[in-house]
């Protein structure tokens, strides 16, 4: 039997007196805030409900002849004309440089998860970047690497803090020899990284983060982090998973990635001639697990499948096909986020081991589309909420969506051969306007339709 000595009652007490404080509250129910670090700048007051969230996905090294904060500081216009409201930055933290895996190393083996990497500029010249976001109305992510660290973060000293093979070595996550796995069975491990990861909500005033390799992080992990997170109550963060997990959203994610549907669609109807109406299949499997608010974000591609699949150009045919692919996935279901480049038609390299500036006066019929259904799906409550109904042939993708006020009906070939489309007769023929142009169009029975030939209607 073990007997409770006097200084472990008063170890006692004192933890019951700091719990009680910690959940007190003040003027009635207002909660108590988070201040574990000095509050840099305005908490953005205009966070976009999730509903709401259009992502522009930035690779520093890419985006600017000099990979830059100031580089990105200066297309923030650009960015925002585009309809995006979140833009989301690889990692800003210094980069590892013990077992680099090449080049310039990994942004995703980080050696110091407080730090600013001086390869993009200094800490003021990032918080510029999230005052000048904020004031454009533009809410900002950074990106989170919990499930590992590089070799030569100062954590390593915490032998502990990692997995271990059974001779006691510190290992990498499988595949991925430049970075250190951590062990979140570690308790003292998992408080510095929530404490990290706060930091940067106080320090530069983001407004949330993507999380990096999310299925291969513990949920009770996520719970204890995005808790923790939530407790800041002057900041309304978004939380995105990159996983594909269903207790992603019970973890406090708002988000999490559509990897089925970027497969469905890259690797089936484009990539193998599958059945269009395989994209809707997805729209209730990723969505298995979803609490009210919660959301799937799609994509036609992002920093990992632009290097290993391609440019969108590439993967979907062409200029009008990656635009019909585009089409279906930002308006189908859940919210769209595009990759720098993509709105331009780049088709360069942009490793994110290499400085590869993007040129950004490209196709520009191409980013004019791309404003035009961003922005048609900012201002319509139909697309962003309405019912769907869906119509697709194993050729075309069809498919409505509709409130009380507004029905949008968008119709695209996913093909690279013309097709014919027969309508559904609950489809009134009559009524229809072009979405983008205001021009009236009669819906005939039989549809011919181009190669990728797309349209957004409205009625």
């Amino acid at each position: 039997m073990r007997f409770i000595t006097n200084r472990n009652i008063f170890k006692v007490l004192l933890l019951l007196s700091v719990t009680v404080f910690s959940n007190c509250k003040k003027n009635n129910d207002t909660p108590v805030s988070d201040t574990s670090y000095p509050q840099y700048g305005t908490p953005f007051a205009n966070v976009p409900n999730t509903q709401d969230v259009i992502v522009y996905q930035v690779n520093l090294r890419a985006f600017s002849s000099d990979a830059s904060f100031k580089g990105v500081t200066a297309r923030l216009d650009s960015i925002k004309a585009l309809g995006a409201n979140v833009v989301y930055l690889l990692p800003i933290y210094p980069v590892g440089v013990l077992k680099s895996a090449g080049g310039l190393g990994s942004p995703y083996a980080v050696k110091d998860y407080k730090a600013v990497n001086p390869e993009f500029g200094t800490l003021a010249d990032l918080q510029n970047l999230v005052n000048t976001a904020h004031a454009k109305n533009m809410a900002v992510m950074f990106d989170w690497v919990a499930n590992h660290t590089s070799w030569d973060n100062a954590w390593i000293s915490n032998k502990s803090w990692y997995k271990q093979d059974a001779t006691g070595n510190i290992i990498s996550p499988p595949g991925y020899a430049d970075v250190a796995a951590l062990d979140f069975t570690n308790q003292t491990m998992r408080t510095a990284m929530i404490d990290a990861m706060k930091y940067w909500v106080f320090t530069a005033n983001i407004d949330g983060y993507r999380c990096d390799f999310a299925d291969n992080v513990p949920f009770d992990f996520w719970k204890q982090a995005i808790d923790a997170l939530r407790s800041i109550t002057t900041h309304k963060l978004i939380m995105l998973a990159e996983g594909a997990r269903s207790d992603h959203f019970n973890a406090g994610f708002n988000m999490k990635y559509g990897f089925g549907y970027y497969t469905a669609l890259e690797a089936g109807v484009f990539g193998n001639s599958k059945s269009v109406t395989t994209l809707q299949d997805l729209n209730t499997s990723e969505f298995a697990g979803a609490l009210p608010g919660s959301q799937v974000m799609r994509y036609i591609t992002n920093h990992d499948v632009y290097s290993s699949d391609g440019s969108p150009i590439t993967v979907y045919g062409g200029k009008t096909g990656s635009m019909a692919a585009f089409l279906v996935t930002a308006y189908m279901k859940g919210v769209p986020m595009i990759y720098n480049g993509q709105e331009v038609g780049c088709t360069r390299d942009l490793s994110i081991f290499y400085h590869n500036p993007i040129d950004w006066t490209t196709n520009p019929d191409m980013t004019a589309e791309y404003k035009k259904i961003l922005n048609f799906r900012a201002g319509s409550d139909a697309v962003k909420n309405g019912q769907l109904s869906q119509y697709s042939s194993d050729d075309v993708a069809v498919f409505t969506k509709s409130t009380s006020s507004q029905k949008v009906l968008v119709i695209a070939n996913l093909r690279n051969n013309a097709v014919t489309y027969t309508m559904p007769a609950n489809l009134s023929a009559s009524g229809w306007k072009n979405a983008f142009t205001g021009a009236s169009v009669t819906l005939n029975s039989q549809m011919y339709l181009q190669p990728y030939q797309h349209m957004v209607l409205t009625q």
